[in-house]
């Protein structure tokens, strides 16, 4: 088990869920399937870890947005081939 950063509890897991994520631009948002999460069976929560954010988060700078799906799994945006080699404003 994980311990959950909401409540302190020890009983959270790792799972996943179905998020929707704005894209950089703030054109739209998208809804991303299978994204990794941490689900607490003490308080409810269920959320994204940081590392989880940040990936996602610089993957959408780094490939072009403009052919991204409404709709999609983590695993296949994390598949995009990325334009750029990594987010250089990432301190």
């Amino acid at each position: 088990m994980t311990k959950c950063e909401w409540c302190g509890s020890s009983n959270a897991k790792e799972t996943t869920n179905n998020v929707y994520w704005e894209l950089p631009d703030g054109s739209r948002a998208i809804e991303i399937h299978n994204t990794p999460c941490i689900d607490c069976l003490e308080c409810g929560m269920e959320y994204q870890q940081e590392d989880t954010i940040n990936t996602i988060e610089n993957h959408l700078l780094l490939i072009s947005i403009d052919n991204v799906p409404d709709s999609l799994t983590f695993e296949e945006l994390m598949s995009i081939k990325k334009h750029l080699k990594r987010n250089y404003f990432d301190f």
